[in-house]
């Protein structure tokens, strides 16, 4: 019905912008009560905006970049996250969203997305894909970090059911973020007893990390995962191959707690990796987020796009330690800074 509504309407458009404003205008107002109301109405929004000639789209742009309530409460509130006033910032972020308008909502025809990067979008199309028309939300827009960061107050604040709500319209934006997935999976350690939905999104994450610290706080989970499992050696594995990622002081106070259990801490690389293995836990960043971080790198280096080319040249280094990448980013930064 909803194709047949749109088709219908396009065939009675013709050359006249003017006259095919006026007439979207009104199949606006005639299909607002119409069961497909939301599909309807943003598809003619659509063509009426391809009817705007491009002063009027100009002015509309300039008018929507320096309306920006989203980002004008998140700049007020990240100051008083990072004086550890949680209770504060979520008291203003509260009140914010109970005037605030839903946006960028899925519905039967269109998917709303958000990824930080090209990376992030092919790990998308690679491992999940689009079930439907996917429109990306504009980065003047933050909408995935507003409830990122409202489902993190609400974790922080104990609510674990506003905190998975909201954390869970993050992820369905951006559903390879490996961030909300370990926020996701801290609700899950403190209200699933038998951790499985812990282990799930934890391991989900690490298939998705790109930064060192998302990947090792993904190894970390895992061990935290084995010793209520009881397995404190594969536990002590985790935790020690965690720390090729991130020196993080939790990492030894596990390793201490376990020593003090009698079972040896002090691995070898190879006994960490054989442990690992054998629960067929990833080891490492994932292949294939390699493999695009060299094309894109090489890419964006050829066409002369230098900032690109840098920045994933860094998060390629980051992960690999390659002195070749690192030449290359000494080269690049040479250019930028003259």
């Amino acid at each position: 019905m909803y194709t047949e509504i749109i088709n219908k309407v396009k065939l009675n458009l013709g050359e006249n912008k003017d006259l095919n404003r006026k007439y979207l205008v009104s199949q606006i107002e005639k299909y607002k009560n119409h069961p497909y109301n939301t599909e309807i109405i943003k598809e003619l929004s659509r063509m009426l905006w391809d009817c705007l000639d491009d002063e009027e789209k100009r002015e509309y742009i300039e008018i929507s970049e320096n309306e920006t309530p989203i980002i004008d409460i998140l700049e007020e509130i990240f100051p008083i996250i990072e004086n550890g006033k949680y209770d504060d910032a979520l008291d203003k972020l509260d009140k914010f969203m109970k005037s605030f308008p839903p946006l960028f909502e899925d519905d039967s025809v269109s998917e709303y997305h958000y990824f930080t990067n090209q990376l992030e979008e092919d790990i998308f199309n690679e491992y999940i894909g689009a079930e439907k028309v996917v429109r990306y939300i504009p980065y003047n827009q933050p909408i995935l970090d507003l409830y990122y960061i409202y489902g993190f107050l609400f974790l922080e604040a104990k609510d674990l059911e506003n905190a998975e709500k909201y954390l869970k319209k993050a992820l369905n934006i951006n559903p390879v973020s490996a961030r909300i997935l370990l926020e996701l999976s801290e609700i899950y350690r403190i209200k699933a007893p038998n951790f499985n939905k812990f282990f799930i999104y934890t391991t989900q994450a690490l298939k998705y990390a790109y930064y060192p610290q998302d990947i090792a706080r993904c190894y970390r989970n895992l061990g935290q995962y084995y010793m209520e499992e009881m397995n404190l050696e594969v536990a002590a594995a985790l935790y020690n191959y965690s720390m090729k990622y991130e020196l993080n002081p939790l990492a030894y106070t596990k390793l201490q707690h376990i020593k003090s259990k009698g079972i040896n801490s002090e691995l070898s690389l190879e006994e960490c990796l054989s442990l690992i293995e054998s629960k067929k836990i990833q080891i490492d960043v994932n292949p294939f987020i390699i493999k695009r971080l060299d094309n894109l790198s090489n890419k964006y280096d050829k066409k002369q796009d230098l900032n690109k080319a840098l920045y994933f040249y860094e998060l390629q280094y980051d992960l690999t330690h390659d002195e070749i990448i690192l030449q290359k980013i000494k080269n690049l930064k040479t250019i930028l800074n003259h």
